[in-house]
């Protein structure tokens, strides 16, 4: 009898495991700082995206092994140096923040850079691309 409790926990156990993220349940304020820190880096600055992207890590931890992804990449773009450093963090940013949270997510859109070859989500009717700035703000389309 303990034997076929024990594969039942097991079982259950790689069931909550494998179950992913619903895009419902990824947090309002990751979301929101995500989208804070695309704005930024659309807007060539980098005021503001740390303290983001400590806000997107601390929203990640709460989500346990689905939010691994996202929390690594929210460090990364936390310690970013400069502007180009912090726009090569956003691709794994943008990576993680799609995988766990979909295409869609409270409104946003996804958006391709064909020139990084990465995409980002964002909000609104025009193209802000995040990854080029204002050198390419246009750059890009809708997926």
């Amino acid at each position: 009898m303990s034997r076929l409790m024990i594969i039942a926990l097991v079982l259950v156990a790689l069931v909550v495991v494998a179950v992913p993220v619903q895009a419902a349940d990824v947090p309002a304020p990751l979301l929101d700082a995500y989208l804070k820190i695309g704005t930024t880096l659309a807007a060539d600055k980098v005021e503001g995206v740390p303290a983001a992207a400590q806000a997107i890590a601390a929203e990640a931890k709460k989500l346990g092994a689905p939010g691994a992804a996202t929390l690594a990449a929210a460090d990364k773009i936390a310690a970013a140096a400069d502007l180009k450093a912090t726009r090569a963090a956003f691709g794994d940013l943008s990576d993680a923040v799609i995988a766990l949270a979909g295409t869609a997510p409270g409104g946003a859109k996804r958006a391709y850079c064909p020139m990084v070859k990465k995409y980002w989500l964002q909000k609104g009717e025009k193209i802000e691309n995040p990854y080029y700035g204002s050198q390419m703000l246009r750059c890009g389309e809708f997926k």
